[in-house]
């Protein structure tokens, strides 16, 4: 069965201009025009992927972000009239994949659409053994992350980081390397793996698992054991 892609905007036409062109694409659509009926629709319908709008009336995008994550893992894209770097920051932070920013072309939204859900499949189809860095153990076939058998609800691109980050501990890796690893298709700057990361490692120190994830001053970042 295709993929089923809930689009929350609030604006009818560019709704309909990105129902239509997902229908094009091969994928099935769901849509809502605000908040509170897109976390309805989102818990009704179990979509594979979500285009969130930021700016929406009741709820905003980043509100329903917030508890979209509190459920799980759901790839969400943001879409976004706002162009300052600052918003989709925080975005991201609070765990979406990727963004675009309006204006745009329907095209490279459902490109876009397409990246993210092929990088959920690769996870999903990888038959590699778990990985383990300390008391942090990633299975890239299940797609879970533990620590001392304590699982990570970590979002997809940070659990792409980390799985990647620990298929080689104790080295560094650039941003630019993670970004190609985590968000190949994306125009996201190298900012965005800050942004991930940070959320990655509260979520690390919250499970007892500080200072496993380090920073490396003037190059980026790498897991170690000790």
């Amino acid at each position: 069965m295709s993929a089923l892609i809930l689009i929350v905007e609030d604006e009818p036409h560019l709704a309909e201009v990105l129902e239509a062109y997902a229908k094009q694409e091969g994928f099935r659509s769901e849509r809502a025009a605000d908040g509170n009926a897109a976390l309805t629709l989102y818990r009704a319908a179990k979509p594979d992927l979500v285009l969130l709008d930021i700016m929406l009336p009741g709820k905003n995008g980043l509100d329903v972000l917030r508890s979209i994550r509190q459920d799980g893992a759901t790839p969400v894209i943001l879409v976004t009239a706002r162009a300052e770097e600052s918003d989709h920051i925080v975005g991201l932070e609070l765990g979406a994949d990727d963004y675009v920013v309006k204006p745009f072309r329907p095209r490279e939204v459902m490109a876009r659409v397409r990246a993210v859900l092929r990088r959920a499949s690769a996870a999903l189809e990888s038959g590699d053994a778990p990985l383990r860095v300390g008391p942090l153990e990633i299975d890239r076939r299940a797609v879970t992350a533990s620590v001392s058998g304590q699982e990570l609800q970590l979002t997809p691109t940070e659990f792409r980081l980390l799985s990647h980050l620990a298929a080689a501990p104790g080295r560094a890796f650039s941003r630019e390397e993670l970004l190609q690893a985590a968000l190949p298709d994306s125009d996201a700057l190298e900012r965005v793996v800050d942004a991930h990361l940070a959320g990655a490692r509260r979520k690390l120190e919250a499970a007892g698992a500080a200072g496993l994830l380090h920073t490396v001053r003037g190059v980026g970042y790498r897991l170690s054991e000790g």
